[in-house]
């Protein structure tokens, strides 16, 4: 008689969305993406680390922080988020610790980055009615646009919640007409970075 054979074990969610990536080409994506990036990646570290050894930005940004006024540094910080989010969040998380109520000024620092981000979401928008770049897009771009609309929720997520500029997100977001209540429903991950960062932050200062 034939031995029954033994039925497969069923795949974990992990194990299955991995699958999906694989078979949807996510993986190629990413690198791909991340392989054209890279110079400009490295030319903006060469760019900052050269700036920094001449002069150190760490030091003058807190210096600043120290200098404005609270509206003052709340409006640069909007700016930072809005345009790039290059300045890292952590610094003028330390300056909320240091005001007489942390926890209000670290609420106001992650709705202005949120609303920094969901307003970069809209220049990447507006970036796509420029009739140049609106053909290369849907010319030259389309298989790669059509891939990156997948993945968009993905592309916020990491944008909210990792150490990377959210703004760069949003904006990208915005290039490939990610739907608007999406970004704000993963973009909301943006404030429970805020969050965690505080307790660290707040803790240690």
């Amino acid at each position: 008689m034939k031995q029954k054979s033994k039925p497969k074990a069923a795949k974990t969610r992990w194990q299955l969305l991995h699958q999906y990536y694989s078979y949807t080409g996510f993986y190629n994506f990413v690198w791909q993406a991340v392989k054209k990036a890279l110079p400009y990646i490295i030319a903006i570290v060469i760019a900052v680390y050269t700036l920094n050894h001449f002069w150190d930005i760490n030091n003058a940004l807190i210096r600043l922080t120290e200098i404005l006024p609270s509206y003052g540094v709340l409006s640069f910080f909007f700016v930072s988020e809005t345009l790039l989010g290059l300045i890292p969040p952590e610094i003028f998380i330390a300056w909320a610790g240091k005001m007489y109520s942390p926890w209000f000024y670290l609420s106001l620092l992650a709705l202005l980055s949120f609303g920094g981000g969901l307003v970069s979401y809209w220049m990447g928008r507006s970036i796509t009615k420029m009739p140049a770049v609106h053909n290369y897009l849907e010319t030259k771009m389309e298989k790669q646009l059509k891939n990156s609309k997948k993945w968009g929720g993905f592309l916020i997520v990491v944008g909210a919640l990792l150490p990377l500029p959210f703004s760069i997100s949003c904006i990208a977001a915005g290039i490939i007409e990610f739907p608007f209540k999406n970004v704000m429903v993963y973009g909301s991950l943006r404030l429970v970075r805020f969050a965690i960062y505080g307790l660290i932050i707040f803790n240690v200062l």
